[in-house]
């Protein structure tokens, strides 16, 4: 008996060494997620690492604008648009709830201000400006982001509703009477949406890795709804992590798609329905944690 609790206490101190040696980004324990669901790709090989739920269909809030951005960047390649191009905001834009600027309807600013906003702050007045100014009507870009979803392979459990991923009741008083039902999104999705935008359009991460964006006109000043970008710091601060976008919705909570790369290794994290603004970024700190242990 006495032999066995000496072997057992000299395992105890082994393991105790190791785990204090081994850095947390070391340790390959599938981790659990608190969350509504989670995917985690290996985005070069397009592996999916862990999928917890991944094809339950959720109010996504601002993950909803990668489609957007990835409209705007594909106009803008096209000839469509210029990024020096003015666009006017509309009383419907001026209005809209959730995380807004307060622009004024008849303020003008450039597609590349507004586009800024939208890809680092996530304002939902920047996000149908540039929906109405590139498609003439949010109606007519929301279409545009379903039959885009559609050529990308995304299933048909992704339906975008209008640009800014808001449910009809924070859409505001001006809301056209043509914007209704909610837009809905996988987690799968999301993930495979994030890749096609991170391959065709990389310079998305000279944006999205921004600590700070201004509009000069107004005076203003917001930074980035990514705690976890490197170059913040702070407790959620993430070695390699350049991007890419946060969401809210009151009913299914905090959102976040993330990408960090390490030694030639990219990571795409989807974090759907967390309870909380903190929660999403720990959540994907378990997820790119367990990818660059070299799970399989």
């Amino acid at each position: 008996m006495k032999r066995w609790w000496i072997r057992a206490g000299m395992l105890l101190a082994l393991l105790v060494i190791i785990y204090l040696g081994v850095k947390p980004d070391m340790l390959v324990g599938k981790p659990g997620i608190k969350a509504e669901s989670a995917v985690l790709m290996d985005m070069n090989s397009e592996q999916i690492l862990i999928n917890f739920n991944g094809s339950e269909e959720i109010a996504p809030a601002g993950i909803s604008k990668l489609m957007t951005e990835l409209l705007i960047m594909e106009a803008v390649i096209n000839g469509q648009l210029r990024w020096d191009d003015p666009v006017n905001i509309s009383l419907y834009a001026s209005s809209v709830g959730g995380t807004h600027l307060g622009l004024k309807q008849g303020e003008q600013f450039t597609v590349q201000e507004l586009f800024q906003i939208v890809a680092v702050y996530s304002a939902n007045d920047a996000a149908i400006a540039l929906a109405e100014h590139i498609s003439g009507t949010e109606q007519t870009f929301a279409q545009k982001m379903n039959q885009k979803a559609t050529e990308i392979g995304l299933s048909d459990k992704t339906v975008f509703t209008n640009a800014t991923g808001l449910s009809e009741k924070r859409l505001g008083p001006n809301r056209p009477k043509e914007i209704q039902g909610q837009t809905v999104m996988t987690a799968i999705d999301a993930c495979k949406l994030a890749r096609y935008l991170l391959n065709n359009y990389p310079e998305i991460l000279r944006v999205s890795s921004q600590m700070q964006v201004s509009m000069h006109q107004k005076g203003m000043y917001m930074s980035n709804t990514n705690w976890m970008l490197s170059s913040i710091g702070g407790p959620y601060a993430y070695d390699g992590n350049d991007g890419l976008k946060t969401g809210y919705d009151e009913d299914s909570g905090y959102h976040f798609v993330g990408t960090a790369e390490r030694n030639g290794k990219r990571l795409i994290s989807v974090v759907l329905g967390s309870d909380s603004r903190e929660g999403r970024f720990i959540e994907t700190r378990k997820l790119f944690n367990y990818g660059f242990s070299g799970s399989k």
